[in-house]
């Protein structure tokens, strides 16, 4: 009995010693293989490619490095390019006249004090006439009243002479100063000699956005006859609805874009919130200053934008910047620019023809495709985690990753799916 179980054990054993060799060579074998397969993943997500010179300048490739936004701690929120009231102004006139000439044209900028028409009323000649005879008067009533200050000093007069002398005067003055007022106002100075035509000159700087004359017509008192607009001074007005309002608060940074436009990124500051409704749209208006101010902006364009609410702010780049293909998304970085080469250093062989030898190839530039994975997209941008590491001062292709990406495939064969 005891032979057998020793019998019985002794097989056992064998039996697993076998099976622990076979398992072992199963795994030699295999193992290798997928290591291969994982090297060929991590391979097929970092690919390198060659642009020449002309390559480059014809796909028209920006170079930047990554963005920091808040992506989503944040409001959205539409409205639109407005104007203050003390930027646009109406050029008008205090007396009816003809329009003698245009200086302006629309959409020409002017300086505050620039001519703009000319006028011509007979009005202007008796109103300088009126301040001429009242310059006159004056002078004469000026010399009058002081004679008879020094005759009532002596008790040569009765009181009631200087009393009468002095109120002349004064109203003389009172009346002197009001033509002089009258003809500043009118830009007309009265003193060179009577003119009939009058200057209508801008109130403040700006555009020329509509001219309401032209030459031989009747200028009406009190109707614009051009209106200027200033346009350095822009704001945005935001509706923004009842649930979001008690987050909003001034001294807040507001990023939007154009919707008609390039989708530039603008930057703004909130300086006021309504204190009503709109309408019936259950939203408030919120006011932001433009703090980039080059941005050519007119009133009235549409604009989606963003308030920053919180501080979170992530990794991005613009959402073009960022290129799929086979079911994975990538960026490109800048590895290299290769120095010119002659064609024949390029392809390694002489040529007989001179000129052939001095021609130039122009420059290389090497790009390297890097793996990301993606998350919150907002006005253009996403946020971006770089799956390999990449130099700190990484040129990344900002714009123009789609045609590298189009010139890896077809480099390649047409392989892999691109999206």
């Amino acid at each position: 009995m005891k032979k057998s179980i020793k019998y019985i054990i002794g097989a056992v054993t064998v039996v697993g010693i076998v099976l622990y060799f076979m398992l072992r060579s199963s795994d030699e074998q295999t193992t290798p293989a997928a290591t291969e397969e994982h090297e060929g993943h991590t391979e097929s997500s970092i690919k390198e490619v060659e642009l020449n010179e002309a390559q480059y300048k014809a796909s028209e490739i920006e170079l930047g490095t990554f963005s920091y936004k808040n992506l989503s701690e944040v409001i959205h929120a539409n409205g639109y390019t407005k104007l203050p009231p003390q930027n646009q102004a109406d050029a008008t006139i205090l007396v009816e006249g003809t329009v003698k000439s245009i200086k302006v044209i629309e959409g020409q900028f002017v300086k505050q004090g620039q001519t703009l028409a000319t006028i011509e009323s007979l009005e202007f000649t008796r109103l300088q006439q009126s301040y001429l005879e009242s310059k006159s008067n004056l002078e004469w009533l000026s010399e009058e009243y002081d004679r008879q200050k020094t005759l009532s000093a002596e008790n040569v007069n009765a009181k009631k002479t200087l009393q009468k002398a002095k109120s002349d005067y004064e109203s003389e003055k009172a009346r002197y100063a009001s033509l002089k007022k009258q003809l500043n106002i009118l830009n007309l100075s009265g003193d060179g000699g009577a003119v009939s035509i009058m200057a209508v000159k801008a109130p403040i700087s700006g555009y020329i956005t509509e001219i309401n004359v032209k030459i031989g017509t009747t200028a009406k008192l009190g109707e614009p006859l051009f209106s200027i607009v200033d346009n350095t001074k822009m704001h945005v007005d935001l509706l923004v609805y009842e649930k979001d309002l008690q987050k909003v608060k001034p001294g807040q940074q507001v990023r939007f874009t154009l919707t008609n436009q390039d989708n530039t990124e603008i930057m703004g500051e909130i300086f006021s919130i309504g204190k009503a409704f709109e309408n019936e749209t259950k939203s408030v208006a919120v006011h932001a200053d433009i703090l980039n101010e080059k941005q050519l902006l007119i009133p009235g364009m549409y604009v989606n934008a963003l308030i920053d609410v919180g501080i979170n702010k992530v990794q991005s780049l613009p959402e073009e910047a960022v290129v799929k293909a086979d079911g994975r998304e990538f960026i490109f970085i800048l590895e290299k620019v290769e120095e010119e080469k002659s064609h024949d250093e390029k392809a390694g062989h002489d040529h007989d023809d001179a000129h052939e030898h001095s021609e130039k190839a122009g420059k290389g530039y090497h790009f390297q495709r890097i793996e990301v994975k993606t998350g919150t997209k907002q006005l253009g941008f996403v946020q971006v985690t770089l799956l390999h590491n990449i130099p700190a001062n990484a040129q990344i292709v900002l714009k123009g990753a789609y045609y590298i990406q189009s010139h890896l495939l077809k480099s390649e064969g047409g392989g892999g799916h691109e999206h």
